[in-house]
């Protein structure tokens, strides 16, 4: 049984790493981590969270306490600053290790890297094409994910120049903090494009597929989800290619030709789906992929990481079955 401390537990990504872990028959929490909640028991963050967890301690506290896993779901600042304790596992869901050229962290997250040696510590894992190697491990973004996941497996069979990513995400992927672009007044009957060019997901989608692509991100009025649309020129068998790279995942699922991806299946879980079709009259070919923002582009994927740098089965603790309606 390893032992589990979770950093910025009272975010969105926090909650959600902490339900996984509790569900997961082969970690133990032993700390939780939150500046805010400091002193309070666990209920404080739910009442349906019971006496058998420890209180919540400062963020600095729970590092230290000597756990065997640590899940990092800090501010991308605040993480980068994070010195790993020595021999734990440490899995950051924040984008504060996920560039490997730590002099673009100015110009994407708006602060100076204070760790740029660390940088080449980390490794950069989406499990089913990158696992991670190492005991530090940056979890990728949400949008990021959905993007490589399908375009990743079709790099030498489409067009690299002119590759473009819509991609829609409900407005948890903006995280807890309040702002304004968070009130439901805004959110609700609504749909707007945000960040347009200056996303700091770019230039990780542009890292991992080894080429940039035209990506803009919308904010839909639903709590989570998040869908992307590729518009590729394809030069070879697309499909061949995506079913090939995920024949043996019990987490991304190629769907039959046809059959669209839906955010309703896909809220609440960990798991991906991806399909592919044609635009005959314009020989482009479309890939849709769903995940949830919380689930797979976040705590589900640093759990499933999580699994792999540890040497346990990779899909325990994770949502995967099961009929939602």
């Amino acid at each position: 049984m390893a032992t589990v401390a979770i950093l910025g537990t009272s975010g969105y990504a926090g909650q959600e790493t902490l339900d996984r872990a509790l569900r997961h028959p082969e970690l133990e929490v032993v700390a939780l981590g939150s500046d805010s909640l400091a002193g309070s028991s666990a209920s404080a963050l739910d009442v349906r969270l019971n006496g058998a967890l420890p209180a919540f301690a400062g963020n600095d506290e729970a590092a230290a306490s000597g756990a065997d896993l640590i899940f990092l779901c800090l501010g991308n600042e605040r993480a980068a600053s994070f010195e790993p304790p020595a021999g734990a596992v440490v899995v950051d869901l924040s984008g504060a290790h996920r560039l490997e050229d730590t002099s673009l962290y100015p110009e994407w997250y708006g602060f100076e890297h204070p760790r740029p040696a660390s940088a080449g510590e980390w490794s950069y894992a989406l499990p089913e094409l990158w696992p991670p190697a190492g005991r530090l491990v940056a979890n990728p973004g949400c949008y990021a994910t959905a993007a490589v996941l399908s375009l990743a497996p079709l790099r030498d069979a489409i067009d690299r120049s002119s590759v473009i990513v819509d991609a829609k995400s409900g407005v948890s992927g903006a995280g807890r903090e309040l702002k304004a672009s968070s009130h439901a007044g805004f959110v609700l009957e609504n749909v707007s494009p945000y960040r347009v060019g200056t996303h700091q997901h770019a230039p990780e989608i542009a890292q991992a597929l080894g080429f940039p692509v035209c990506f803009v991100p919308h904010l839909l009025p639903v709590r989570r989800g998040l869908l992307v649309t590729c518009y590729v020129r394809p030069s070879g068998d697309l499909r061949e290619l995506l079913e090939e790279a995920y024949a043996e995942s019990e987490v991304v699922r190629v769907l039959p030709a046809g059959v669209a991806p839906e955010l309703g299946r896909v809220q609440h879980t960990d798991g991906a789906e991806i399909a592919l079709f044609e635009d005959r009259a314009t020989e482009h070919a479309i890939v849709v992929c769903a995940l949830d923002n919380l689930g797979k582009g976040a705590a589900g994927q640093a759990v499933q990481n999580a699994n792999l740098a540890l040497g346990l089965e990779e899909t325990l603790g994770l949502r995967l079955s099961g009929v939602l309606v």
